[in-house]
């Protein structure tokens, strides 16, 4: 930046010996000394007057007040620090009386310019400004003026603003220029002062000047962000009555305006008014139509709005191309991608994560590699999302070690893997099973330069114990509490070792670290013990309630209160009630154990369903939870009782083959079913020889109550 220092020639004095009478010594000498300036508390400093200082665009005028700290400002020939003796001064500057003199050169607009904009208030850039109107032979022109007036605007002294453009003509002889009126309407538009920027037509017209198109385009402009219906106005009143049709931008104002504010319909009468007044719509208009159109949900019409451009760009590839994936239609997302690839465009980044996104969502995870790689072959950008989003469409199919190998390949790419990285790779590992991988990639994280965070600990304590590694999971616990950050209030960790215990059928501990849990979580554990508490005195609607309002306010329940609530809900005989919390259980990724399904089984059993309850135990197999004795036998018992005795047996001989031995309940419905179907053959028989080989009579055997 240019000093702002005046510099004024000192008349050569006398001679005089000693530190105090240097100044005379330097005037003789042929110094120039620095005057200080209204700006600020500036030093004097001397100079030779043959130095020509070397000023540039970069300096700050703060810096001159402590020269010793900066000295590469005072970059001049045969320099001389203050510091030196006044012997050693005047030795280094014996030599330097035969040079020329050279006057100080005069700054640039430009440098004046820059330096008004750097002021921090209106009333220093002001005084800046008067100040340079001082230096020797230099005249303001329209870029001064224009920075001071769009400091002025930026502190909304627009009073001051009327001042400085009615001494414009007399100052530098020209009334204010297009881009001092474009200033003054951008910044009545940032102060929200709309009607006064309107008026600004008129003072221009007070200048002799007639309005230009860019002029009114920008009010146009900040009218579209402010009032579409006012802008509208302004174009109709002030611009088309006064012969101003506009060109491909006014059009593409408010074509913005009526988008951004959902009048689809208004925006297609625009574009058939340009089509009727012979004005092709561009590019830019098109898109502006085809992304509010696909905002709304109107993707088809958009790409048939497509069908009519001359030239789609690849921004019109990028919108419509994002839009299919929001409504996950995949194959006219990748008929629109191969369309584009054809005419040589290519995505984004973000469009081609999009498009790898909906791929690997549907398994198509090879698929989101080529095209991923077919991005990066035509001079595409691939970022890291671009890879996690692959890593998890491998991690999703149960393929985390694929997955890792993305990662070093992303990585000799040049390609840095963050920590959103390694928690999906890691969260892959743990859904896989493999545990150890999980727990190696946490070391590697710590090598690799990677720092933990919350997800990284969360992920692995809910891998390690749903495993059922819970010693691995509290260690890990450990390390999170111990981490700068810890848990930051977030229950899921805790939750997570609550459910590897119930995994592990160790409800009573499960209960005695959930009370830990207090001084953590007073809120969520008082919630939580009131549950448990009104659900063994059976008092399961209190229960709910309590459930109802935990979840209202945000509270994340574990899988002890859903558990509870389930079997509660099953005594009860509300078997739907209990559905839909076994849902939100696994929604949360709680899933039931045998002893939860089995309370389900009995109430379905209870209520003579049993073939629901023989699809749930079908279900619960099928997601790879073994039934038990708790399973089998309330069904057993169920097909007894209805006399269903083939059926029972069947039952009875799978439970058997699995290993699982019948309890004395299971045996005794099983011999008493046994006992009636005997007593029902024999009567059978003797009716059958009574009458005949044709019975005539049907025999309806009793079974207990």
């Amino acid at each position: 930046m240019w000093f702002a220092d005046v510099y004024e020639k000192v008349l050569p004095g006398g001679k005089k010996d000693g530190l105090s009478d240097m100044s005379a010594d330097r005037e003789q000498k042929g110094f120039v000394q620095l005057k200080p300036l209204p700006l600020g508390p500036l030093i004097s400093v001397f100079i030779p007057n043959h130095a020509q200082p070397a000023f540039c665009a970069g300096d700050r005028a703060a810096s001159i007040s402590d020269p010793s700290s900066s000295p590469s400002l005072f970059a001049f020939s045969g320099e001389t620090p203050l510091t030196q003796s006044p012997r050693m001064l005047r030795s280094s500057v014996v030599n330097l009386q035969s040079k020329p003199i050279f006057t100080t050169p005069v700054p640039t607009h430009q440098h004046i310019a820059h330096l008004i904009l750097e002021q921090k208030s209106a009333s220093q850039a002001l005084q800046t400004f008067r100040w340079a109107s001082n230096l020797p032979n230099f005249i303001h022109n329209q870029s001064t003026y224009r920075a001071l007036i769009h400091k002025l605007c930026s502190f909304r002294r627009f009073e001051t603003v009327k001042e400085v453009l009615d001494e414009m003509p007399s100052s530098i002889g020209s009334p204010p220029d297009e881009s001092i009126f474009v200033t003054i309407v951008r910044g009545l538009g940032r102060a929200r002062m709309v009607r006064q920027m309107i008026k600004v037509l008129d003072l221009i017209t007070k200048f002799g000047e007639n309005p230009s198109l860019k002029i009114f385009n920008s009010i146009l402009d900040v009218l579209v962000k402010e009032d579409i219906d006012l802008a509208r106005e302004f174009y109709r009143k002030k611009m088309m009555m006064n012969g101003v049709s506009g060109d491909d931008y006014t059009f593409g104002i408010l074509m913005k305006g009526l988008c951004l504010t959902n009048r689809i319909g208004d925006a297609f009468k625009l574009l058939q008014v340009m089509k009727s007044r012979g004005k092709t719509p561009n590019t830019v208009i098109y898109n502006t139509m085809i992304h509010a159109l696909c905002k709304n949900g109107k993707v088809g019409r958009a790409r048939s709005l497509m069908n009519e451009m001359v030239e789609p760009s690849d921004v019109t590839f990028n919108v419509l191309i994002s839009a299919y994936c929001q409504e996950e239609n995949l194959v006219q997302a990748l008929v629109l991608l191969e369309k584009s690839f054809s005419m040589g465009f290519v995505p984004d980044v973000v469009t081609a994560t999009k498009v790898v996104g909906i791929l690997c969502k549907a398994g198509r995870v090879t698929e989101g590699v080529e095209v991923l790689e077919r991005v990066e072959s035509m001079g595409g950008v691939v970022d890291v999302v671009a890879y996690n989003t692959l890593i998890k469409g491998f991690c999703m199919l149960g393929k985390a070690k694929v997955g890792h190998r993305v990662l070093k390949d992303m990585e000799i790419k040049g390609c840095l893997p963050n920590v959103d990285t390694y928690n999906i790779l890691a969260s892959g590992y743990c859904d896989s099973g493999m545990l150890d991988s999980a727990i190696d990639l946490f070391n590697d994280m710590k090598t690799d330069g990677i720092n933990w965070n919350f997800m990284t600990y969360d992920t692995l304590i809910r891998g390690l114990c749903s495993g059922g590694r819970m010693e691995d999971g509290f260690k890990i616990l450990e390390l999170m509490e111990e981490s700068r950050g810890g848990a930051g209030g977030r229950i899921s960790p805790y939750n997570s070792i609550i459910y590897g215990l119930y995994k592990k059928n160790q409800f009573e501990e499960a209960l005695e670290f959930l009370t830990k849990m207090e001084k953590l979580f007073p809120r969520a554990v008082d919630r939580s013990l009131r549950i448990l508490g009104f659900c063994n005195e059976g008092s399961i609607g209190d229960a709910k309630r309590v459930y109802d309002q935990m979840i209202k306010e945000g509270g994340v329940p574990s899988v002890l209160v859903y558990v509870c609530l389930i079997h509660g809900f099953c005594q009860d005989g509300n078997v739907r009630e209990a559905f839909e919390l076994i849902n939100e259980m696994v929604d949360h990724g709680y899933f039931p154990i045998a002893p939860t399904f089995n309370a389900l089984i009995s109430a379905f059993c209870r209520q003579g369903k049993v073939g629901s309850a023989l699809k749930l135990m079908e279900d619960m197999v099928g997601r790879g939870c073994l039934p038990d004795m708790g399973s089998y036998s309330p069904m057993v018992d169920a097909l007894c009782n209805k006399g269903d005795f083939q059926k029972a047996v069947r039952l009875f001989l799978q439970m058997v083959e699995k290993g699982i031995l019948p309890d004395y309940s299971t045996w005794n419905s099983m011999l008493l079913c046994l006992t009636q179907e005997t007593v029902c053959y024999n009567y059978k028989m003797v009716n059958m020889a009574y009458l005949g080989s044709k019975p005539k009579l049907v025999f309806i055997s009793t079974t207990k109550k």
